[in-house]
């Protein structure tokens, strides 16, 4: 039974451990000898057959080892994952998925996961390992020679087989033997008795039964699974009934593969002996139930009813099926009671679906109630749907609790050649795949889609290709996000727009400013927007005026640029779409931070992020907390600086995102600076700018890095000398993310860990300004005009003019006066 999932925040370390529905009974010698060997050593597999009691194991290990993985203990479930020869980090990307960690188009999924737990004292539980043993072992292998502290408890029916793994072969529950007096103090009696009761409250054992329950024990082997289905029936049946049948069912099952293991034979023989005992109308729904990977009553309606089974009897039929074990309840999300079926009882579930000739049909149905769910939900998460902010909160909640329908119904158009439906679901989950930093996932399904775009309708493929655009323009691939951009538009254009068709000029404008073509860029928000308007899309507008805003205050015109936010802002709050809003409140709080009102920026940024927070939009998140972090340092309020950072960097670097780690470290090392702590500063500011380096995001594009790092630079010259922040540059451009930003958070006078470091050969760090700039930067804090510095210096002031412009674009600034504030916070009053 897979119990219902308590989400936690994976970012902060604490632990993803699914909550138990039923108490654990026995197991107290094999709880403490598998957790002291996983004490002892990296890498444990729980071996046995199907449902012997693996995962609940597994999680009374995890959990009495909590303590010793403050890092995170997180369980991972593959039993759903099926393999894919064609795809060898099918495994990678679920165990990131479970841990919180988003992949990166163009880096491996495994090199993510590794990079992102190579810090961690952690314990990922791979539980159901037996169908893809080969791409388990290699995942293991390498998180194991990556990460040090890391520790792996597996289940699966065969080891692994990798280097340093300890198996553990789980027993059965100890069983009583015939005629023995004091059956009760036997494991597999005393979980029998427990599931009796919680069936039947007035079922007692007595002398008259007792023989009967020790039949029915070692009949079942002591395997948990048979004895909890067993003891459901207790309900309708006596224990002398239930062991005669059990009896019938264990004879019939030796007579099949005599080469299957005796307890696998048992388990199926108790599933053979489950199922014969439903009605006609109990085993069809069951059967059918199989297409799903979790669902809700009205999901179950949709699918599983037809002319056999009538939507209006299937809340009776489900509520039978979960009274007799074999549909248990998961969690309730956005106030629905969610289903799911044992992974055993769901695989024979679905061999008797085959067997029906039902297979195909159920899948299609499946597939066209994801798809039908999935757009209507896309249309209230955009606000072309009226809808309150609770029920806006609801639908990523929803696509959480989905994901595994949706990777099924994509597999299934994959699978038979659909792929007008496969480019269907694909825009329908676009809102929560790039909210939620899911972009591998988005471009795998994407470009395995577009790859047959011949096969498809040709507005559904100018759609899909603007949906790549913006993922493109996300991971700041600009030219691959023009080049999508571009062929999407000419297709939505010549079939019929759409709401890709503003999102389309969107990203051209966004890409042409970021080229410097401002002229050309305004000229294709104003196009995005007037298509917008034309088509009543008011969320495509909105974040067009945002854009059309972000536009303005880089060219530095803050007050022009205040209106595009404002209205965009009042479009959010009149679909009561708050994380809307939030996108607003983040554009004006950079606003105001652009124009020194560090009080009104901050509030801003708080309340966007309480919005951003409910739905789990992380980049998002990301983006407010760094605010929120260079207001505070602005302000000079360090402890709230630390705090923000700490947050964003850990987040960061859990969700795989390293673009933001780099803008964390940057102000990790203003704060460091602040804090007197100059080496550390040089350190943190090196590693950012070679992360930069890596991902190919030089800071001199990215709005004000190019001023932080001047600033922290110049600053450690004047207090350290050239040569030994030459030597820091050379040692903090050797440094791994990981780690960066166990420096960044170190406590100020924590004293460095280990041995020093070898030292590295002295670099000179990039200067961003000239000598003659940095001159004039001077010159603008002391409030000459241009005029009145090109006195001073002898040049003409034209000449002024373009060196104050090569220092706007460098820092990444708007207007003089910023150029001021940072010169005296910055740079020395001689030159």
């Amino acid at each position: 039974m897979t119990p219902q999932t308590v989400t936690t925040d994976a970012v902060s370390g604490r632990h993803r451990l699914p909550a138990e529905p039923t108490p654990f009974i026995g197991r107290e010698r094999d709880r403490a000898d598998v957790s002291r060997l996983l004490s002892q050593t990296r890498a444990v597999t729980l071996c046995g057959p199907g449902g012997i009691g693996k995962t609940r194991l597994a999680l009374q290990v995890a959990r009495a080892l909590a303590d010793e993985h403050p890092d995170g203990v997180w369980l991972v479930e593959l039993a759903d994952v099926t393999a894919d020869g064609s795809d060898p980090d099918t495994v990678a990307r679920r165990v990131a998925a479970a841990c919180g960690i988003a992949g990166e188009h163009g880096r491996a999924p495994l090199d993510t996961l590794a990079a992102a737990l190579r810090p961690r004292r952690a314990l990922v539980v791979l539980d159901n390992c037996e169908h893809l043993v080969e791409e388990c072992a290699e995942l293991c292998r390498t998180l194991l020679t990556r990460c040090e502290r890391l520790r792996i408890l597996a289940t699966s029916r065969e080891p692994l087989r990798v280097p340093g793994e300890n198996v553990w072969r789980v027993p059965p529950l100890s069983v009583p033997s015939a005629g023995e007096p004091d059956p009760g103090r036997h494991e597999a009696v005393r979980l029998f008795l427990a599931r009796a009761t919680a069936a039947r409250p007035d079922f007692a054992l007595t002398e008259g039964n007792t023989a009967a329950l020790v039949r029915v024990c070692r009949a079942l082997d002591g395997v948990p699974l048979a004895l909890e289905l067993a003891a459901a029936r207790v309900r309708v049946l006596s224990l002398e009934q239930i062991a005669d049948r059990l009896a019938d069912r264990f004879r019939l099952l030796t007579a099949g593969d005599r080469t299957a293991p005796p307890r696998q034979r048992t388990l199926r023989g108790a599933i053979d002996w489950s199922h014969e005992l439903l009605s006609d109308p109990e085993r069809i729904l069951l059967r059918r139930l199989s297409v799903f990977r979790g669902w809700t009553l009205d999901q179950a309606e949709r699918v599983c009813a037809d002319g056999l089974l009538p939507p209006e009897g299937i809340l009776d039929l489900l509520t039978a099926l979960v009274d007799k074990s074999l549909v248990v309840m998961d969690r309730e999300v956005a106030g629905e009671s969610r289903f799911r079926l044992l992974d055993s009882i769901r695989e024979y579930a679905a061999q008797r679906l085959a067997e029906a000739g039902e297979e195909g049909e159920l899948r299609d149905r499946h597939r066209a109630a994801v798809l039908a769910a999935l757009e209507h939900d896309a249309e209230i998460g955009v606000g072309a749907r009226p809808a309150s902010w609770r029920q806006r909160v609801a639908v990523f909640q929803r696509y959480d609790a989905e994901q595994h329908n949706l990777g099924a119904a994509l597999a299934w158009c994959r699978e038979r050649g659909d792929i007008d439906e496969g480019l269907r679901l694909c825009l329908a989950a676009r809102l929560y795949w790039g909210s939620c930093g899911h972009y591998a996932e988005a471009v795998r399904w994407i470009e395995r889609f577009l790859e047959r775009a011949d096969e498809a309708s040709p507005g559904l493929v100018g759609g899909a290709l603007v949906m790549r655009s913006l993922v493109a323009f996300d991971l700041r691939e600009y030219d691959r996000a023009e080049e999508w951009a571009r062929d999407g538009v000419e297709r939505c254009r010549a079939f019929g727009g759409g709401p890709m068709l503003s999102a389309g000029l969107s990203v051209l404008g966004q890409v042409a400013l970021r080229r410097g073509d401002e002229r050309r860029a305004l000229d294709l928000l104003d196009e995005a927007l007037a298509v917008a308007r034309a088509a009543g899309d008011r969320w495509n507008e909105a974040l067009v005026l945002y854009a059309r805003s972000a536009a303005l205050r880089r060219r530095g015109l803050l007050r022009e640029a205040e209106g595009p936010a404002r209205a965009g802002v009042r479009i959010m709050r009149e679909l009561d779409h708050l994380w809307g809003v939030a996108l607003g409140q983040t554009m004006l709080g950079r606003l105001a931070w652009s124009r020194g009102d560090l009080g009104g920026a901050r509030r801003r940024f708080e309340e966007a992020l309480r919005p951003l927070r409910e739905i789990d939009a992380r980049p998002a998140i990301i983006r407010c907390l760094l605010g929120l972090a260079r207001c505070a340092l602005g302000q000079g309020d360090l402890e709230a600086a630390r705090r923000m950072l700490a947050e964003s960097l850990r987040l960061g670097m859990a969700v795989g995102l390293r673009i933001t780690v780099a803008r964390g470290l940057e102000s990790c090392a203003e704060l460091r600076m602040r804090e007197g702590d100059e080496r550390t500063a040089v350190l943190v500011a090196a590693a950012a700018t070679a992360l930069r380096e890596v991902i190919g995001v030089p800071p001199r594009s990215d709005g004000g890095a190019a001023a932080r790092l001047e600033g922290v630079v110049e600053q450690a010259r004047r207090r350290l000398g050239r040569q030994a922040v030459a030597q820091l540059w050379g040692e903090g451009l050797a440094m791994s993310a990981e780690e960066a930003v166990a420096c960044a958070l170190a406590a100020p006078d924590a004293a460095p860990a280990g041995p020093p470091p070898a030292p590295a050969a002295p670099v000179t760090p990039p200067g961003m300004l000239t000598p003659r700039e940095l001159e004039i930067a001077r010159m603008v804090a002391r409030g000459l005009s241009n005029r009145g510095i090109a006195a001073e210096l002898v040049i003409s002031p034209a000449t002024v003019a373009r060196h104050v412009t090569n220092i706007l674009t460098k820092l990444g600034f708007g207007s003089r006066a910023q150029i001021a504030a940072w010169a005296v916070d910055n740079l020395a009053a001689g030159r």
